[in-house]
């Protein structure tokens, strides 16, 4: 199969597809690479340069990725090369990591008619440019909560990836792949799409509806269909919570069944898991907008902010003005070391204090009721 994709593309003259990849501070390198190898893959197989890429960064100079390591980029966004496509690469703490400059670029290969997409966080970049009002875009679920706040005018959705006119956005890690090999389904056929897929040892390409989900409510659709239902319809009522004789009945079940069901497979009671949910989302905004807490208690569905406070600090055992003050100060923990000259911090130290203003930083101990389910679920298939 491979053999006739190339000997189809050899018969054909076309000029490279020119591909930017803008990296913002603290990008991911796994969104970086599952970009950028379906389009090296397309070369290899049709033994035709299809794709060109260049990495570029706001000044010319190295960025760092959100692991710590420190990628050399091809060019600057001041060196006036032609693109059809650039894309934004985007990572940790995505809301302090970009510049004007970089918006200011974006805007101009709008207006160039350049088409722009976005991998991972990056739409927050392009949508702080006004380039996604009136837009649908994909973006990690992390940051989805705060870019929804900050900009009204963009549809954001929970879908892996979206296709909107001259935009293409998707969420993060692996995701980029799909969206590339779409991409290239679109502009050379499902026969070089297949054959990179083969290389790739990747037995499909998810489509650009398909949503973001977590592990555990993948193992709760499957094993638990109700209980699913009922913590869909609590992740879709975080600013108006809905009671839970209401959720009881939306999902045909009495309220005691409800019960029964968190008790033994969440071990924990629906108020409690509703509450996670929400102060999940309050955390995201804390750290990720400049909300004020009155206002964020309100979009969490918290009565007041004193009752907020409370719940806040009983749960993430630290108070929500804590929480902001920590996370928006400038101030960076020195790195560990003794004596007059200390030790270089490692990659994986760098890339854990950056993640300290992340909102999934210390998730795993904070409520984690989950785990025992997700091991007994995982157990029995």
């Amino acid at each position: 199969m491979n053999e006739n994709v190339v000997s189809q593309h050899h018969l054909i003259e076309t000029q490279p597809y020119r591909v930017g990849f803008l990296l913002i501070d603290n990008f991911t390198l796994a969104a970086l690479a599952s970009t950028i190898e379906p389009l090296r893959m397309a070369n290899q197989l049709t033994s035709s340069e299809l794709y060109t890429w260049q990495l570029l960064s706001r000044d010319g100079e190295t960025v760092k990725a959100s692991d710590g390591l420190r990628i050399s980029p091809d060019g600057s966004i001041a060196d006036r090369k032609v693109f059809d496509i650039v894309i934004v690469v985007g990572g940790v703490d995505i809301t302090r990591s970009y510049t004007s400059k970089e918006v200011a670029w974006l805007q101009q290969q709008a207006q160039k008619k350049v088409l722009l997409g976005a991998v991972c966080t990056g739409a927050y970049v392009l949508a702080a440019g006004g380039l996604l009002d009136g837009y649908h875009c994909s973006a990690h679920w992390e940051c989805l909560a705060s870019l929804q706040e900050r900009f009204p005018r963009v549809s954001c959705t929970n879908q892996l990836y979206t296709l909107d006119r001259d935009r293409m956005t998707c969420t993060g890690g692996h995701v980029p792949m799909d969206m590339m090999l779409s991409m290239i389904a679109r502009q050379h056929g499902k026969a070089l799409t297949n054959a990179i897929c083969d290389m790739f040892v990747c037995d499909r390409v998810r489509p650009d509806n398909e949503l973001q989900r977590t592990p555990l409510r993948r193992l709760l659709t499957t094993a638990q269909p109700k209980l699913a239902e009922v913590t869909e319809l609590m992740e879709a009522n975080i600013e108006e919570p809905i009671e839970l004789e209401e959720l009881a009945s939306f999902v045909g079940i009495s309220r005691r069944q409800l019960e029964r069901l968190f008790l033994k497979h969440l071990n924990c009671t629906p108020s409690r898991y509703y509450l996670k949910l929400r102060l999940d989302r309050a955390r995201q905004l804390l750290k990720q907008t400049t909300c004020s807490i009155i206002e964020v208690a309100s979009m969490c569905g918290f009565v007041s902010a004193p009752h907020f406070s409370r719940c806040y600090r009983k749960y993430i055992g630290i108070s929500p003005k804590e929480e902001r003050a920590e996370v928006w100060s400038l101030k960076q923990s020195e790195p560990p070391g003794s004596g007059e000259v200390a030790a270089m911090p490692t990659s994986s130290y760098i890339a854990l204090q950056l993640a300290q203003a992340e909102p999934s930083c210390g998730a795993i101990n904070f409520m984690s009721a989950s785990a025992p389910l997700v091991q007994k679920l995982a157990a029995s298939g």
